[in-house]
Order: structure tokens, then sequence, then C-alpha cells
């Protein structure tokens, strides 16, 4: 059962209420702190992980740069917090496949901070990755973690373009033959 985040619910906190969050196709183990696209892991590290935290925490309000500063580094940090920020930012931007010219789940806030796009759905329970089903009552197919269903066809793909090379030499190999025998001058040596 998934429960929607309603920002004007009384709840002590959205992210509270399930263990998967779920974004688009991505989905956030908040317990193990991983996140997944379609079933494979991303790696998203301590700050780049905390600011998506923040921002699943008011989907479609501004989260200020202060805010993200307070929950990045500690009061007695002295660093370049705006560069910082914006680096952090960028990252999780990055990990998501998003861009601030044309924003999908990240909208920059000119001068106040960031505000995300799209409404997260809170679950106890995790949903599968995406797969496709040929018919009705087929059971999806879950790839696994270290994706053998994905290297299998890696392998097919390395075999055909080296099938193609070989062909493609062959075939010049014989055109250059016939080349040759045909267009060579006839002489003493033949």
């Amino acid at each position: 059962m998934q429960a929607r985040y309603d920002p004007t619910g009384t709840e002590s906190g959205p992210l509270t209420s399930g263990r998967y969050i779920r974004l688009g196709p991505f989905q956030i183990d908040q317990q193990r702190q991983e996140i997944t696209k379609n079933g494979e892991k991303l790696r998203l590290q301590g700050k780049v992980y905390r600011v998506l935290m923040t921002l699943l925490e008011k989907p479609g309000q501004v989260v200020t740069r202060e805010e993200l500063r307070q929950r990045l580094w500690p009061a007695e940090t002295y660093v370049n917090y705006d560069a910082n920020v914006n680096t952090t930012v960028n990252k999780l931007r990055l990990a998501l496949g998003d861009s601030s010219e044309k924003p999908i789940y990240i909208e920059t806030i000119p001068r106040k901070g960031y505000c995300l796009l799209v409404q997260p759905e809170i679950s106890a329970t995790p949903t599968m990755a995406s797969a496709s089903v040929s018919e009705p009552g087929d059971l999806p197919v879950k790839l696994s973690e270290n994706g053998a269903g994905r290297s299998h066809a890696s392998i097919w793909n390395v075999v055909a373009i080296i099938g193609l090379l070989l062909v493609g030499i062959l075939l010049g190999a014989t055109l250059t033959r016939l080349w040759i025998s045909h267009f060579a001058p006839a002489g003493p040596w033949r």
C-alpha cells in the first residue's frame, strides 16, 4: 500500500511513514540509505544523499541554501558553503539524470535555494524493478543485483561486433584480390 505525501498532513514526518520512497524511476530505501533506478543501485554518498533526503522532506517547497548548509556541515565547519552546496546539488542532478537548464526533479530558485518538482510516493514495501511482461499472467523477471542479464547481452553485442569486423575484413580482402587480378598489368613475372 502506497501513501502519497501530503504537505498539509499532521504526521511527524512524511518520510517516517514508510521505508521506501518512490521518485519516478528511482526508489530510495531509507533503512539501507540506498537508491536504485529500475533495480540498479546508484552511488549516492554522504552529502549528496542528505541533500536528496532534505528535498524529499519538502516536495514542492523551497529548501533554502541555509537549510542545506545546516544539514551538510556542523556549525564549526569553515568551508565555501555556496560552492560546496552548488557542487553537491550538481552531483545529485547528475545521478538523477537532471539538469539545471531543463529540470525534471530539482529546480533552482535563484538566490534562495532549490525545489523538488516531483511528488514522492512513500511505501512500506519495495516496488519491483520495471520489467516487460509478454503475456498476461507471466511474472516479471528481475535481473540479479550484479547485472548478469545486462552482461549477457553485452557479450552478445561484442560477439556481433567481432563478427561484423571479420566479415568486413574478408569482404575487403576478396574485393582487393579481384581488383588486383582484373586491373593488374600483364607482365613477364606472371
